[in-house]
């Protein structure tokens, strides 16, 4: 898989699920793949879309929260696995898109593609559930665990509980599209598409 096609998988995988996404390729993916008002897509904050989704996870404890995060935007901010395994939010799913490259800044390598395992991290530090998946097929599998559907085999492991850490290991692929930079437009339809706010209006928009 790259990139795209992995964030394709976790969008058709999703009802009203929030996302939150980290900044640069890992926001443009998930836009591409689909906007929708649940999205959360950050700008300008490497490493902190974990710590963001934690946050969220912990004061909407009825939501079932989902991180996209890249590797080098992670290695940025290890210290957030340890604050999620210590508070274990059941609710929170963290997707780690894997091309073991800073790719946003010119595909330097990260750790991850020196040894560093990201899946060791978590399950180290108080993850409930870790894997590593390397295809479409096992990424939708570690997906239904994750997310609620109808298929009857399925329901017991979908109402397991987190914290979950899914890193797919992935392909670079080139950025079709980026999402909106008005940060408050997005803050604001974000935050009333999870019931917290009034949606803002076309007039409001910076």
């Amino acid at each position: 898989m790259n990139r795209l096609e992995a964030t394709q998988r976790l969008v058709a995988a999703l009802d009203r699920e929030p996302v939150i996404a980290s900044l640069g390729h890992p926001a443009y993916d998930l836009y591409a793949a689909g906007d929708r008002p649940e999205n959360f897509y950050t700008w300008g904050s490497m490493g902190l879309a974990s710590s963001i989704g934690l946050g969220l996870a912990m004061v909407q404890p009825e939501l079932r929260v989902f991180v996209v995060d890249g590797d080098g935007s992670l290695l940025m901010n290890l210290g957030s696995l340890a604050t999620i395994g210590w508070k274990r939010p059941a609710n929170f799913v963290l997707i780690v898109l894997d091309n073991e490259r800073y790719a946003t800044t010119g595909s330097q390598d990260t750790a991850t593609a020196h040894g560093a395992d990201l899946e060791a991290a978590a399950r180290a530090m108080g993850f409930t559930s870790c894997v590593t998946v390397r295809s479409a097929d096992a990424l939708a599998e570690s997906l239904a665990q994750t997310t609620k559907a109808s298929a009857p085999a399925l329901s017991e492991r979908r109402e397991s509980k987190g914290p979950w850490m899914i890193v797919v290991k992935v392909q670079e692929s080139a950025p079709t599209a980026k999402p909106p930079l008005d940060c408050v437009f997005i803050k604001q339809r974000f935050m009333a598409a999870i019931g917290c706010a009034e949606p803002a209006t076309a007039g409001e928009r910076p």
